[in-house]
């Protein structure tokens, strides 16, 4: 793995420890984290009261590329939400709301992260 690679994983790993603590302290409660099948992955799988959330978080150092958002483009909201199925028929869990949220986290070079939770983007 080069440096890049590697700098790139750890921020994304960052940034999923921080959207999971915002999500936490919201009052939602971890089901699943990193969830793979053959379509791709999940990030995070919470419960929010009685709705299944699955979230795809998105984190950057800067905005030169882009807001973190600005990543998550119609595409991938798509799979998110057949992925969101997978996850309900393998774990034989049928919630009366599942919904597709987005945690965008800027890491800036100095202070706290940036959170922006955005609800129900599916």
């Amino acid at each position: 793995m080069t440096t890049t690679a590697a700098s790139k994983q750890a921020l994304g790993a960052y940034g999923e420890q921080v959207a999971l603590r915002h999500l936490v302290e919201q009052g939602m409660v971890l089901l699943d984290r990193n969830w793979r099948c053959s379509e791709g992955e999940i990030d995070l799988v919470l419960k929010d009261g009685p709705a299944l959330v699955v979230c795809e978080v998105k984190t950057r150092s800067s905005l030169v590329c882009g807001s973190p958002q600005e990543a998550v483009g119609v595409v991938k909201l798509e799979r998110l939400a057949r992925l969101a199925e997978r996850w309900r028929e393998e774990r034989g869990v049928h919630p009366p709301e599942v919904r597709v949220d987005v945690v965008a986290v800027l890491r800036g070079p100095r202070g706290a992260a940036q959170v922006e939770h955005v609800r129900g983007v599916v």
